[in-house]
């Protein structure tokens, strides 16, 4: 028998003042009160549920609540649909059997949800709009009750999972029959249920598909469902990299071998000696040599798809993964910092988009995506007790119909676990094949397929899964702290995209093959079909390769944490895939042609034609543009996400995500991951994606240039810094588009070799394109702007002499390090004008060209300033240009300069000087003391533009004053963009 209790706040609840202030500005509200309800499917004694009560309910700020004859308008209770992944519930079921001493069985469970009771003269209409507005309906349920409803009080019902429609063993696929139209369906709609649907999509090509047949054909029988399935995920785009991997013009080798895995090739061969990377592009995460004891680890995902459709659940889903992909390092690494960066839409924008011509798949706002997203970072890093160090935020209308959400995560690993190599690994025939971690349902189905495709009206909803932080953590801890340093397993690797899947098939290579008893796998409900188990991305799950002679003891150290651990089979030395069923077989394929099957393809690209222009506005007002510059959404604070993510947790942070008094956003963080050391790793990303359409090969170079000076400007030596490339392109079977990420990858090759700083680790995403409806139904497609995110890490050899960017001290000296040009193209200002003129076309001009070659002895020259201990800060120029660096370090410090630009450049208008987004440009600030000393070192690369000092920000050129503006004024400005978030 169910039982529900409701708890409310008898003191003053913020959530339900926020709610209430924003309704409030649309229609009469006069009060929000907001009840947290746990329904509880067990029978419990009276007793028994009084000591729930206890744990339920806080004395000091909650009471049990009754909506039973209460006095209200309406109420709007939200909940999860049944199957969705309720963290919440989760860990009330486990505090009940704490206090309880009372194992819950298999089907009971515990389910929350909120109800908002609100009072005011408002509509059936207007609460059903707010309902809305408070739940995601691919994962959430939301009823709306009257007075008249809740008589009785809030009615209990469990929301279980009930399946009817199971397949209890693979379906053969009769490919054999099938003419090329019919494969082509098969491939892009999945396979046929007995029911008469399809299941949802493979995206396999005809190509891959005439493969599949024909191998099929060899060996004289049809597929089941499984099989299909399982190539469909390990061929995906998504986990594959086909465009990467393929042959694209002369370019034989592709993109991949032929640039970035050689660009790491020989940048390492040139280090000689001086080579710190240890794994690079063969595991889950690349890895480099912190020092004589420690291995540090990086990677960085995408979360794209899924955060569309389910903000919150794909963006803890991505930061949750990743953090697995640290884990997976080796034979296991700690996750000692997460990172994020997010590219929406504008989140004022509230114009409404459809998926299906019909007008009833709404696409959320850009400002419904922000809040998801960053709340499921928030959750999924803070409840993991790992610290969010770095981030970013870039907004820009080409991203309103995907998102781009990358989430990374640095690990820590001791060189030597048991007196074996840490980041060697193999599962050996014999081995158990055990899965650890949470259980399997239908959350995750075909998500790696639906990340390889255009998101329309067939985006399955199963594709969104909700990771439970809290289980992975256990799990975490469990493996890195325990399991690992007893040797306790010969391999591991993660379950992400495909499920068990890939992570077996992938591990599989190590020894020859594997044989996967299905029906062992742990289930979150029963009724689930085998394909569905065998590809499900239900989340926090690891697989591991467990000799039979230490099983035992890695069961009973799970057990005791609370951790699940299965044998569900064992590898072989067999080359095969097999998957049984009980005592069928359901799956059995060579693991050649399982990985490596899949036909080649020849790309052929072909330069694209854009009619850029550049803006007609000649007349500006400089201090008017510093103002309205420093409140554009990019370039505007974004301490509202940084102040949600705990930083300080595992308590090696150094510089924060916030600098200074005014807790300017850094565009690098520092901390220490081991804390007997001073030894610090820097952390930092660029990108440029307004650069792409005009210029892709420098759209690319600026954006390792930029995260690499970011690194230098903090005191990190370019000979420490190796770098991580992703990439998020659109219409990528385009031409155009093929010839703008050859041209971008090329100048990764160049300028990573150029500046000797190694790529070692990456990912890709591919189809980042809406395709719905507008609001009058008419066809619309946004391809995001193509994306390179470059992300950095160096060594710092004393943290405690990080270089910060905040003025210090008034009488300091400012210099400019670096040349300006007449560069403006794709520009932060050329947009703000674009918008002005309202032609999104009015971007054009010159795009930064990068000087690698002068670059390199500019930077060699600041490194030895750095080594004297002269440099007081230090900033990397990029986005915004120079106006937009001379803000952010006055802010951070909350002193004003008097800054002369008649130097900077060469005939270049004030306008020109300011915002010019020129490359290889640092502001620094030195003391007076060092200023002769700084200027010896900088000879011919630094000029000196003024001093520190005063309350206000004044510019001139030469004799003649340009602009004159107050700090408390910016910092106003830099504030209020975001100021209600």
């Amino acid at each position: 028998m169910a039982t529900r209790i409701n708890v409310t706040s008898y003191v003053p609840d913020s959530r339900a003042m926020a709610k209430k202030r924003a309704w409030s500005k649309s229609m009469k509200v006069d009060a929000v009160q907001i009840v947290d309800s746990y329904t509880i499917d067990k029978t419990l004694t009276q007793s028994e549920l009084a000591k729930v009560k206890k744990l339920l309910i806080n004395p000091r700020l909650e009471k049990e609540f009754s909506l039973s004859g209460g006095d209200f308008s309406f109420a709007i209770e939200i909940g999860f649909l049944p199957g969705v992944t309720d963290n919440v519930g989760k860990t009330v079921v486990e505090a009940i059997e704490g206090a309880l001493g009372k194992k819950f069985k298999a089907g009971e469970a515990v389910y929350t949800s909120r109800v908002y009771i609100i009072r005011g003269t408002i509509t059936k209409e207007q609460a059903l709009e707010i309902a809305l507005t408070l739940h995601n309906p691919l994962i959430e349920r939301s009823l709306v009750y009257t007075q008249q409803d809740l008589k009785k009080g809030l009615p209990v019902a469990v929301p279980k999972v009930r399946l009817t429609n199971r397949e209890e063993l693979a379906t053969v696929v009769p490919l054999l029959s099938m003419n090329d139209e019919e494969l082509a369906t098969v491939g892009k709609a999945g396979v046929l249920s007995k029911d008469g649907t399809r299941r949802g999509p493979l995206a396999l090509d005809l190509a891959s598909m005439q493969a599949i047949r024909d191998y099929f054909k060899s060996i004289k029988r049809n597929p089941t469902d499984i099989e299909l399935e399982s190539l469909a995920q390990t061929w995906s785009e998504h986990c594959k990299h086909t465009i990467f991997a393929s042959e694209i013009d002369e370019l034989t080798d592709g993109l991949y071998r032929g640039y970035i895995k050689r660009a790491t090739k020989e940048i390492r061969k040139k280090k000689g000696k001086k080579d710190f990377c240890v794994s690079v592009f063969t595991d889950n995460a690349g890895g480099i040599v912190f020092d004589r004891d420690w291995i540090v680890t990086h990677k960085v995902e995408t979360h794209n798809s899924p955060s569309a459709l389910d903000p919150f659940g794909g963006a803890i889903t991505g930061i949750v993964g990743v953090n697995r992909d640290a884990m997976g390092f080796g034979l296991g690494a700690k996750p000692v910092a997460n990172v994020y960066g997010y590219c929406f839409g504008n989140p004022t924008d509230t114009r409404p988009l459809y998926r299906d011509k019909h007008m009833k798949e709404k696409m959320l706002s850009p400002r419904r995506i922000l809040d998801g997203v960053v709340a499921g970072v928030n959750s999924g890093g803070n409840c993991s007790g790992i610290p969010t160090v770095q981030g970013f935020s870039y907004f820009h209308d080409r991203f309103r119909g995907k998102p781009l959400v990358f989430v990374g995560t640095v690990g820590l690993i001791p060189k030597k676990v048991r007196g074996r190599t840490s980041w060697e690994k193999s599962a050996r025939p014999g081995d158990y094949i055990v899965v650890v971690g949470g259980r399997v349902g239908l959350d995750g189905i075909h998500g790696a397929t639906f990340s390889s495709e255009t998101m329309d009206s067939g985006s399955p909803a199963t594709a969104v899964q909700i990771g439970d932080p809290i289980t992975q953590k256990k799990m975490s801890d469990a493996i890195v702290k325990e399991a690992r340093d007893l040797g306790l397993y010969n391999s591991i690797t993660d379950n992400g995209a495909g499920g068990i899947s890939c992570s077996v098939a992938e591990m599989a290579k190590e020894c020859g093959g594997a044989k996967v008893n299905l029906e062992k796998v742990p289930l979150k409900y029963p009724g689930l079909s085998p394909w569905q188990i065998w590809i499900s991305e239900s989340q926090e799950r690891m697989t591991l390769a467990v000799p039979p002679s230490k099983w035992k003891k890695l069961k009973a150290l799970f057990d005791k944490r609370g951790v699940e651990a299965t044998v569900i089979g064992e590898f072989t030395k067999k080359p095969h895939c097999e998957v049984w069923w009980g005592k069928t077989r359901v799956m059995d394929m060579s693991m050649g042609f399982l990985h490596d099957g899949q036909p080649e393809k020849k790309l052929v690209t072909k330069k694209p034609q854009y009619q850029f222009v550049v803006p007609t506005k000649k007349d500006f007002d400089i201090a008017h543009y510093l103002e309205a510059m420093i409140a554009r959404p990019t370039l505007a604070s974004h301490a509202f996400i940084a102040a949600q993510y705990d930083h300080e947790v595992q308590a090696g942070s150094v510089m924060k995500p916030l600098v200074g008094r005014g807790l300017v956003d850094s565009d690098t963080t520092v901390f220490r991951p081991v804390l007997s050391s001073n030894k610090g790793v820097a952390l930092t990303s660029a990108l440029y994606p307004t650069y792409t359409e005009l210029d892709p090969y420098n759209m690319s170079a600026c954006a390792i240039d930029t995260a690499v000076r970011s690194l230098l400007a903090s005191g990190v030596r370019l000979d420490d810094i190796a770098i991580l490339d992703n990439f998020c392109w659109s219409s990528s079977n385009d031409a155009g588009r093929l010839w703008e990420l050859k041209e971008s990858v090329r100048s990764l090759y160049d300028t990573s070799v150029a500046y000797g700083t190694p790529l070692i680790s990456g990912k890709d995403s591919m189809f980042n394109d809406f395709k719905g409806y507008d609001a009058k139904g008419n066809p619309t497609h946004i391809a995001a702007l193509p994306t390179l995110l470059v992300s950095a890490m160096g060594l710092i050899a004393d943290a405690r002499k990080t270089i910060s960017p905040d003025f210090k001290i008034a009488g300091d000296s400012i210099y400019l390090v670096g040349d300006t040009k007449r560069e403006l193209g794709g520009s932060e200002l050329h947009l703000y004008l674009a918008d002005k003129e309202k032609n999104t076309h009015a971007i054009g001009g010159a795009v930064p060209v990068v000087d690698t070659k002068k670059n390199k002895l500019v930077y060699a020259q600041y490194e030895k300033a750095v080594a004297k201990g002269i440099v007081a800060s230090g900033i990397a120029l990029g986005h915004g240009g120079l106006a937009y660096a001379l803000m952010k370090s006055s802010l951070a410090g909350m002193h004003g300069a008097l800054i002369d630009i008649a130097r900077v450049g060469k005939g270049l208008t004030p306008t020109e000087a300011l915002f010019s987004e020129s490359q290889g440009r640092m502001l620094v600030s030195v003391s007076q003391k060092n200023k002769k000393t700084f200027e010896t070192i900088m000879k011919g690369s630094a000029v000196k533009i003024g001093e520190v000092g005063g309350a206000t920000l004044d510019i001139a050129v030469g004799a003649r004053k340009i602009a004159k503006v107050n700090i408390d004024t910016l910092l106003a400005d830099y504030r209020k963009t975001f100021k209600d978030f």
